[in-house]
């Protein structure tokens, strides 16, 4: 009876024993002494401040035994000939095998201890995340900035300035024939969150020769203009600039033309929103001088105009390219009558990086044409164009490849007066 009794008590506390066992190694199987779901990563810290590195690392499990770790972490102070710096050498064993890493940690001058010690833990932090990726812990990793960075505070050789060029040469004819044309553009531009700097220059050149018995006939035609845009961001609904451009047309009868233009801008969405949206309001007002080629159906060889003008841009962004549409109005101040009514648009398809396939048209209705010249046009430059006549209106359309090519570090979007100066109000480049 005594040993059955006894026999009786042994298998019940083998049980307990076995039963009790079987659920704390199935609780540690499930559940890690920091309270996160398995695996994370098995750390052993070697260095100096170990427990103050443990208690800053929570999210992964620091194991005293050096066989059982995952990864092997050692933190030693060194210094080189730019001062005093800590390395942090990360090492994966058993399923991290073969991950290895080393990163540094250099006190700024005049760093305090304590500083220091957090800044390490940075690091460490930093070094961690590429093991931790690897578990079902990073699915309880968050991420976050503790304070805005300046997009501008990286080294960039192009300090941000991203330059276009392009050119265009055609030389055709025959036996009583010959046309050359030249075409070209530079732009060089420079955007951040502050300032948008856009500074370019078009040239276009045409020259015919016809021939017809004994009758020779040639025919030139050339512009130039330069272009500049700079604006300054006041909050994230309201911008000022101003743009200055200068030009020469044969066509226009312009032998030089300066256009100074200080101007306001509104956006009704916030410039933050630019990637998807914008509808600006732009309003700018100066000065325009002309000098003519040759006297004006006015009766003027050189004036000075004051004008003003009122645009409105609609933008909507996607992930293939852009969509653009804008109206714009403006009107002389000596004479109300003289004005212009524009509409504009464009869609701009994304090939690649850098490569954009271009889309673009509109038309105005035009009351306000100054440079006319008092001896009109010839038949043979109203037929070849040469003159411009009076009309009541124009339109155009076109379509084309661009490519820009210069800094990497240039991604800041800043829409302030539009892409070339504001919804026409800007001859764009």
């Amino acid at each position: 009876m005594k040993k059955l009794l006894t026999r009786k008590i042994f298998f019940l506390l083998a049980a307990i024993g076995f039963l009790g066992l079987g659920g704390i190694g199935r609780a540690q199987n499930t559940i890690p002494s920091n309270g996160l779901p398995l695996p994370t990563p098995k750390i052993f810290l070697t260095g100096p401040d170990t427990a103050f590195f443990q208690t800053e690392t929570p999210f992964v499990d620091h194991v005293q035994d050096r066989t059982a770790a995952s990864v092997l972490i050692e933190i030693a102070a060194g210094r080189d000939a730019e001062g005093a710096f800590y390395a942090l050498e990360f090492k994966g064993v058993r399923e991290f095998e073969g991950m290895k890493d080393s990163l540094r940690y250099r006190p700024a001058a005049g760093e305090s201890a304590e500083d220091s010690r957090k800044g390490v833990a940075r690091i460490l932090k930093l070094g961690l995340m590429r093991f931790v990726n690897k578990t079902s812990t990073a699915s309880r990793i968050d991420i976050s900035l503790q304070a805005s960075v300046n997009p501008t505070a990286v080294v960039d050789p192009w300090n941000f300035w991203v330059f276009s060029l392009g050119g265009n040469a055609m030389i055709n004819g025959e036996s009583s024939y010959q046309s050359q044309m030249w075409m070209g553009n530079l732009s060089a531009n420079r955007v951040t969150p502050e300032w948008k700097i856009r500074l370019g220059a078009n040239l276009h050149s045409n020259k015919s020769v016809y021939s017809y018995e004994d009758f020779d006939y040639e025919s030139t035609s050339d512009s130039l203009s330069v272009q500049s845009l700079v604006v300054r961001s006041i909050n994230d609904h309201w911008s000022i600039g101003a743009t200055v451009s200068a030009s020469s047309s044969t066509y226009n009868n312009i032998d030089f033309n300066l256009i100074l233009k200080p101007a306001v801008e509104f956006d009704v969405f916030p410039y933050s929103e630019s990637t998807k949206k914008q509808l600006r309001i732009l309003y700018a007002v100066g000065p325009e001088v002309y000098r003519y080629r040759e006297e004006t159906i006015f009766d003027k060889k050189k004036e000075t105009l004051w004008s003003q003008t009122l645009s409105v841009s609609l933008d909507l962004r996607q992930s293939w390219g852009s969509l653009s549409l804008s109206l714009s109005g403006s009107n002389y101040f000596h004479d109300f009558k003289k004005n212009k009514l524009s509409l504009d648009g464009g869609v701009s398809w994304r090939i690649f990086e850098g490569l954009n396939f271009n889309i673009e048209g509109g038309g105005a209705r035009v009351r306000d044409q100054f440079s006319l010249p008092k001896g009109g046009a010839s038949l043979e430059e109203v037929l070849l164009q040469r003159r411009q006549l009076a009309t009541g209106y124009n339109y155009f359309f076109s379509i084309g490849l661009s490519y820009a090519f210069g800094s990497v570090n240039s991604h800041v979007v800043n829409p302030r007066f539009g892409s070339g100066g504001g919804g026409g109000f800007m001859i764009s480049f």
